[in-house]
């Protein structure tokens, strides 16, 4: 395929769309997931079910037609609700990961794209840069100072250095590897932009795609304590119900019955669908969180997102709107307040008198050197000034300013031509160009961080002439940097220099500068992270910013926030590099600032607060910041500006940037390890309720109260969809409020265990007196079996309403509040009503129509202990809480 005419304009649309016809997408074949019949046929595999449709069998066999139909029927309703339960997570979780999927930068129609890198096809021109991941195999058209981490194909960590090539017709077997970059690779340095030569299957990674593993499918930890005690329960169960089994044999019930009731009862009472209840939990809240701008990519991240006890922060656009503004300057040794004047302008105020911009030497070559050394774009479309600017904040600013101040963009770069760019790089912090004037005069024109400026400037601007610059000069522009950053401003210095001819390709062209002056910016903190702070001082989580500004201008930031207060410790990255890693952990406890610090200070910094006890959640946006996302127990990654490598290594992706979001997360976790102990609750509450009812009748000498279809009617009739409408219940108002709950923490912890034991105990007493009354009022078995159902039936859908909280009474809650619930319970009622008065329902579950007077005998037990405990809350504001907190 000849790809040359690709090389400069990249594909148009149609083509790219032509060629993802014929080659498809470029994805790698990954593991199938269930099909639809696979996780149908899984519903019946658990060793209760099939025990207990072989007791269905078995009833047939005997004679037992209504009690086989009975289980039949209510394992399969059982088994459709599990089956659409599991699908619909699946589904869930499927499009959390297509969320997640990685994107490429693309020429298109001479454009460059942000794609899916699914849509990537051969013939694309793929632009890299360091942090990105290579979407397909491809050939490099330019590389500048370029390196790529292999290691995924080749096992060696050590970066390889990559060229460009001119071959760019040859396949892949003709090329050199040096010239080739890898799917799956990641760019650690420099920029580059290659022509995609196979995608998918076809590419290297293809040939390995078998070893990849999919992200979020493992089991949470909370799920493996809930098996754990799954298995617990069911030897428990199995037990009592041998016991419940043999007693009725003992009495001379019919062998065949208490064989059956035994089997329906362990069924009834083993929790086997509460790790599935949890996964859907997980899930529904995942969901939530995107609609919060929180992409979780691994689901143990939304557990221990409840436990966050600090949370690490970069500062720009995460606190900060990152919409830098220049407001202030010093050039020519005058010091300018700049802001709009009554006509819309950006003017200047010099020591309180407005100032035209033109008439100032100083101010208007800064002005200049800021649009100069600059590699914002500048293009149409802004409804304000037509002009629409795109690039780094702190570029867009410069740009901006001199716009806004005045300066004709066309007239400027018209009279400077570039030539030459020295980028920026972190260890020189500053950057420079070299522009030719149209009479052959070069310039070097520079911005940088103040003290590497000054300290290489050798004159300074001084009105309108040049002088030497002394001792003097530089302390008081230390002192003027000093003063703008103890404002919150991040401060740039400007210098230029005349450049010969034959040093143009020089490298050591950025020294006996001559000083232009200082312009300080403002990135305002966002107003909703104020309040996300606040939030997050009432949950007992600490904020802490970590930024590479300076010390001033971080601490005022911080302040302004309520990050920082009087007594807090505020350390820079020089610092830290003088500490031990003991004296790091022991600044850490009071730090809530790190200024001045370079991405090898924040995998120390996350260890230092987590080596004290506390939960970390960090963010980290740029390919350095990966291994401290990584290491931190909640490692969040900034969707719009982080690179694909810290995506990869992080736990959430903040699609919006915003610190709120991170809080809006925070609070979620805390509301979906709060639904989860709800339906725990609930659950093991009716459970323990219906198996104490059976083992204590047996106890007291009654007679059955109930037959095993009407034990696997109240199952399906309150554990299914009760329990999973709990997963959605909305969070509690007072949730931020609480202090972060330990990790080790038992789900049973804040005396939940004594509450689910109580609670259980008063279902299965309310259920037998019941049973008593009616079958002493009316002499029938059938009636007081029906009345028996009913009133546990009742007692399980009240009680899930006292499960949507743990600490106010049932007078306190907002019964409405959860339509979820609301239509959950009424199904369950007229399923009940259905196997009571349905007849060809009654027959097979073995009811009777009950009078009002039975109904009002039913419905009054089942209320009586909800309304006293409801009263006893109401006199006792907390006293659920209280009393949980002491049995712990």
């Amino acid at each position: 395929m000849d790809y040359s005419g690709n090389a400069v304009h990249g594909l148009s649309t149609e083509e790219a769309q032509r060629r993802l016809e014929i080659h498809g997408k470029n994805v790698l074949k990954s593991a199938k997931g269930h099909g639809w019949i696979k996780i149908l046929l899984s519903q019946f595999t658990d060793l209760m079910i099939i025990i207990l449709i072989a007791s269905s069998i078995i009833s047939f066999i005997m004679g037992e037609n209504s009690e086989g139909i009975a289980i039949l029927a209510i394992i399969i309703l059982n088994g459709l609700l599990g089956f659409f339960q599991e699908l619909r997570t699946e589904k869930a979780l499927e499009a959390l990961m297509n969320l997640a999927a990685p994107h490429a930068k693309v020429v298109r129609d001479g454009v460059i794209r942000d794609i899916p890198a699914e849509e990537v096809v051969p013939g694309d021109v793929v632009v890299l840069e360091a942090g990105n991941r290579v979407p397909a195999d491809a050939v490099l058209l330019e590389a500048n100072n370029l390196f790529a981490d292999e290691s995924m194909l080749t096992g060696e960590s050590i970066p390889v250095a990559k060229f460009r090539t001119d071959q760019i017709n040859a396949g892949l077997m003709d090329l050199s590897p040096r010239n080739l970059v890898y799917m799956g690779s990641m760019i650690t340095n420099g920029t580059g932009r290659a022509l995609v030569l196979v995608t998918g299957m076809e590419t290297e990674m293809g040939r390995i795609a078998e070893m990849m593993e999919t992200a979020g499918a493992q089991e949470t930890p909370l799920q493996k304590k809930l098996e754990k005690l799954g298995e617990y329960m069911v030897t428990g169960c199995l037990i009592i119900c041998a016991i419940v089994t043999l007693l009725g044999i003992v009495r001379g019930e019919p062998v065949i019955q208490m064989l059956l009731g035994g089997i329906s009862l362990a069924v009834a009472a083993v929790p086997e669908g509460l790790p599935a209840v949890v996964t859907i939990a997980l899930a529904i809240g995942v969901r939530r969180m995107v609609q919060k701008n929180a992409l979780i990519r691994r689901l143990p991240a939304v557990e221990t997102l409840g436990c966050a006890t600090v949370i690490c922060s970069d500062k720009t656009g995460t606190l900060t709107e990152n919409r830098m503004t220049v407001v202030e300057a010093y050039a020519g040794k005058n010091p300018y307040v700049l802001r709009r004047n009554e006509h819309g302008r950006l003017g200047a105020w010099c020591r309180g008198r407005e100032v035209h911009v033109e008439k100032t030497t100083g101010l208007k070559l800064l002005l200049k050197i800021g649009m100069l050394c600059n590699n914002a774009r500048i293009m149409d479309g802004d409804s304000e000034t037509g002009l629409d600017i795109e690039g780094d904040p702190t570029e867009v600013a410069l740009v901006r300013a001199a716009i806004d101040a005045g300066l004709d963009r066309n007239a400027v770069f018209g009279a400077y031509r570039r030539v030459r760019e020295i980028p920026f790089d972190s260890e020189r912090k500053l950057m420079s160009v070299i522009c030719r004037t149209p009479g052959g005069e070069l310039f070097l024109f520079a911005k940088g961080a103040p003290e590497i400026i000054i300290d290489k400037c050798t004159k300074i601007m001084v009105g309108d002439r040049e002088r030497d610059i002394t001792h003097d000069d530089r302390e008081k522009l230390r002192d003027e940097c000093s003063a703008m950053t103890s404002r919150a401003l991040r401060v740039m210095s400007f210098a230029y220099r005349t450049v010969q001819p034959s040093q143009l390709r020089r490298d050591d062209l950025e020294s006996q500068l001559v000083f232009i002056g200082l312009a300080g910016m403002t990135d305002p903190p966002r107003k909703e992270a104020i309040e996300a702070v606040a939030k997050c001082r009432r949950a007992g989580i600490r904020t802490v910013m970590i930024t590479g500004d300076h010390v001033e201008t971080a601490t005022a930031i911080a302040r302004a926030m309520d990050i920082y207060r009087e007594g807090d410790l505020v350390i820079n990255g020089h610092e830290i590099d003088q500490m031990s890693d003991r004296e790091l952990e022991e600044a850490c406890r009071k730090a809530t600032v790190f200024a001045r610090v370079f991405p090898k200070h924040k995998l120390r910094i996350v260890r230092a607060i987590r080596n004290k006890g506390n939960i970390v959640a960090m963010t980290g946006d740029g390919v350095n910041d990966a291994p401290a996302v990584k290491d931190a127990d909640i490692g969040i990654a900034m969707g719009k500006s982080g690179t694909d490598v810290t995506r990869q290594a992080a736990s959430m992706i903040l699609m919006d940037d915003n610190f709120s979001s991170i809080v809006a997360a925070v609070e979620e976790g805390r509301n979906i390890y709060s639904n989860i102990r709800k339906f725990i609750r609930y659950l093991l509450s009716c459970n323990v309720g219906e198996v104490l009812t059976m083992f204590l009748s047996m106890l007291m000498g009654l007679p059955i109260p109930l037959l095993p279809a009407q034990v696997l009617a109240v199952n399906l009739a309150t554990d299914g969809l009760p329990a999973i409408a709990l997963g959605m219940e909305p969070g509690e108002p007072d949730i931020m409020d609480r202090p972060p709950r330990s990790p080790n923490e038992s789900v049973f912890s804040h005396g939940l265990a004594r509450l689910i034991l109580v609670r259980g105990v008063f279902i299965a007493l309310s259920t037998i007196a019941s049973f008593v009354i009616v079958h002493t009022m009316s002499g029938s078995l059938a009636t007081a079996r029906t009345a028996a159902l009913v009133t546990l039936v009742l007692s399980q859908l009240i009680h899930v309403f006292e499960c949507k909280s743990e600490n106010k009474s049932l007078f306190e809650i907002p019964l409405l509040s959860n339509k979820y619930l609301i239509l959950a319970v009424l199904s369950s009622l007229l399923l009940l009503l259905g196997i009571i008065y349905l007849p060809f329902l009654s027959a097979i579950f073995g009811t009777s129509a009950l009078t009002v007077n039975e109904w009002l005998i039913a419905g009054g037990i089942s209320l009586l202990v909800p309304v006293l405990v409801g009263i006893v809350g109401a006199r006792k504001p907390g006293s659920m809480q209280k009393a949980g907190m002491e049995q712990n």
